[in-house]
């Protein structure tokens, strides 16, 4: 069995879409083993709860000064960090203790709208001002530098002419619910 992690700091959708496809589909023999997240009221600790995976918060500075996560995530064996809607940076000691072992969704076609503070709505923004005909999803290894790391998936959507920042959200929203779980497959199957 292996062992992933997964950090979200909001919401949790993509997170329980995470725990609940590996709990109905044990042939892949991977287990979330629990939810690290860096806020006391993100909704994604009710559902991680409601799934049956534990939560854990570590604070901001607890997240820059990773002693106690390191320590923590060796001890539970954990093999794949999966960021699922973190805002936070992942600490070089992280990245160094799991060299192509964090990975990271983001709700554009990387390079584009990518770096700090691109993220969720802000994002979807940016492609409707700059007239885009399509967008899509980026998972990627995570590295120091925001969404700098190389692709593993990418999958596009056209945008309409009336599109919203609503109705475009909910067309990520879909991709990602399809196919995070898909490429956490593909990426634990060459550890």
């Amino acid at each position: 069995m292996k062992n992933i992690a997964v950090f979200a700091s909001g919401n949790g959708s993509n997170a329980e879409n995470i725990i609940r496809y590996f709990s109905q589909n044990k042939q892949f023999g991977i287990h979330v083993s629990f939810v690290i997240t860096n806020r006391k009221q993100a909704g994604v600790i009710n559902k991680a709860k409601a799934l049956g995976v534990s939560s854990f918060v570590f604070s901001n500075a607890e997240i820059e000064n990773p002693e106690r996560l390191i320590f923590f995530f060796k001890e539970n064996n954990i093999d794949l960090l999966v960021l699922a809607g973190f805002l936070r940076p992942i600490p070089v000691e992280l990245l160094k203790l799991y060299p192509n072992k964090v990975i990271n969704i983001h709700p554009s076609l990387l390079p584009n709208y990518g770096g700090k503070g691109m993220y969720g709505f802000k994002i979807h923004e940016a492609v409707l001002a700059n007239n885009e005909k399509e967008t899509g999803i980026t998972i990627h290894y995570v590295i120091e530098e925001y969404d700098k790391g190389e692709i593993i998936f990418q999958t596009k959507c056209s945008i309409s002419e009336n599109e919203t920042v609503e109705t475009l959200a909910t067309k990520i929203y879909q991709l990602e619910q399809k196919h995070f779980p898909e490429t956490i497959v593909k990426v634990m199957a060459k550890l």
